[in-house]
């Protein structure tokens, strides 16, 4: 009879502890994932400005040389509006389709949560066929 208050005490601080280790997991992976959210969420806003930069320098650095080309070889203006046109073309096709291309390869931006939590019902998998109890 003593043996019964006993384990049904041990069974509930089991219960308990199982609990809290769960509880435990769950917040540790939360803040896992908010750590992630917030490394993307600085990831697009940066490469949106260093893109948005990168795209002003070079069209106002391309409009001041070729209007000095063109000032410059003045009696070959046609001809020089006419290359920097399709130079301009092409690399704008150049452009689109490595943004295609890198838009259908994309990046898993949670992967560590993931992993975390693969390896966390891994471990909760191996740990429940190991319990003395299930054989």
């Amino acid at each position: 009879m003593s043996e019964t208050p006993g384990s049904a005490g041990g069974l509930l601080a089991a219960t308990r502890n199982g609990a809290a280790t769960l509880l435990a997991i769950g917040r540790t992976r939360l803040e896992l994932l908010g750590n992630d959210l917030k490394e993307e969420k600085l990831r697009a806003v940066r490469v949106l400005l260093l893109s948005q930069v990168l795209a002003f320098s070079l069209m106002v650095g391309t409009i001041l040389a070729i209007s000095l080309l063109v000032i410059a070889f003045w009696e070959n203006r046609v001809l020089l509006l006419s290359a920097f046109t399709v130079i301009a073309l092409a690399s704008g096709g150049f452009a689109y389709t490595a943004l295609r291309r890198s838009l259908r390869t994309s990046h898993q931006p949670f992967a560590a949560s993931v992993a975390e939590l693969a390896e966390d019902l891994r471990q909760l998998k191996g740990a429940a066929s190991n319990e003395p109890g299930s054989d």
